[in-house]
């Protein structure tokens, strides 16, 4: 039996990066203590979510990847034998920044990174203001442990980034994520709203037959409440794993990664997938006929 043993994490982070860093550390040292084999901390694990407000000066938050902090996690990485998604606001170049996270292997090597390619821009989440999108594509890795694709917070929601990378052999689709509540609306929709991201994420691991994990935040940033409740998803959509709403947490789950032979066997979607009847995927809304090949 193969099995690969995922770290999910979430801590409340504050507008100390030092302390920020800190405190990824100790929920990854946590999570391997467990037994955790990859570790997936959240979305921009070393600042605060900052994109509740569009302020430039905020662009001095970024840092390089690979960087110091990537450098500093690859040595914990090689410490204790785990595999790290490092997610961190990468300055690219002056003026262009990403969303970013970084895949360290177990022995310390940087194997390189996944930007996140879905920006979202809503009230209180003003993210077009700071990352362009990803231009590297739907990613996947082949780490000491298993193949993972990584995918971050906003690309939870559309089924084909999850696809692609489970086109490219992804057995754990891994979401370094920061999702939480307006305060205005979290008694009206709250429940809703975590219903909806919740069931979108095992909704695609079904689909791609594959265990699917997020890592959120906790705490308050703001008039934002972080929703935490990271999990573990397997191919049939169950929970296995679920973190509470505002405790910090490290959690170690085993995944039997011998379920997805058998659950694509059963279940062969990449079978009876229609290649030949998709090509309308590529444009933004159907609302006219297609224009001519």
């Amino acid at each position: 039996m193969k099995t690969l043993t995922l770290g999910i994490t979430q801590f409340a982070a504050s507008e100390d990066t030092a302390a920020n860093l800190d405190a990824a550390e100790r929920v990854l040292r946590a999570a391997a203590a467990k037994g955790a084999q990859v570790v997936c901390l959240q979305e921009m694990c070393s600042t605060l979510y900052f994109c509740r407000a569009e302020d430039p000066a905020l662009f001095g938050l970024a840092e390089a990847i690979p960087g110091p902090a990537t450098e500093r996690f690859a040595s914990v990485a090689r410490e204790l034998g785990v595999v790290v998604v490092l997610p961190l606001f990468e300055r690219r170049a002056a003026g262009l920044h990403h969303n970013t996270a970084a895949v360290i292997d177990a022995d310390g090597r940087y194997l390189g990174k996944y930007r996140k390619m879905h920006i979202p821009e809503d009230p209180g989440f003003h993210e077009k203001f700071y990352f362009a999108p990803g231009d590297l594509g739907y990613r996947v890795w082949e780490t000491a442990y298993g193949r993972i694709g990584v995918l971050i917070c906003w690309d939870q929601w559309y089924p084909e980034a999850a696809r692609l990378a489970a086109m490219q052999g992804a057995e754990v689709l891994l979401y370094p994520t920061a999702i939480g509540w307006l305060e205005s609306e979290r008694e009206a929709l709250g429940a809703a709203q975590h219903t909806a991201w919740e069931t979108v994420q095992r909704g695609h691991a079904v689909a791609n037959g594959c265990f699917v994990a997020a890592s959120n935040r906790i705490g308050r940033e703001g008039d934002t409440v972080s929703c935490g409740q990271s999990f573990v998803a397997n191919p049939y959509g169950e929970v296995v794993a679920r973190a509470p709403v505002g405790e910090e947490t490290a959690e170690a789950v085993v995944c039997d990664l011998g379920q997805l032979e058998e659950f694509r066997n059963i279940w062969p979607f990449f079978r009876d997938r229609r290649i030949d009847s998709y090509g309308d995927i590529l444009r933004r809304w159907i609302d006219e006929p297609a224009p001519p090949r």
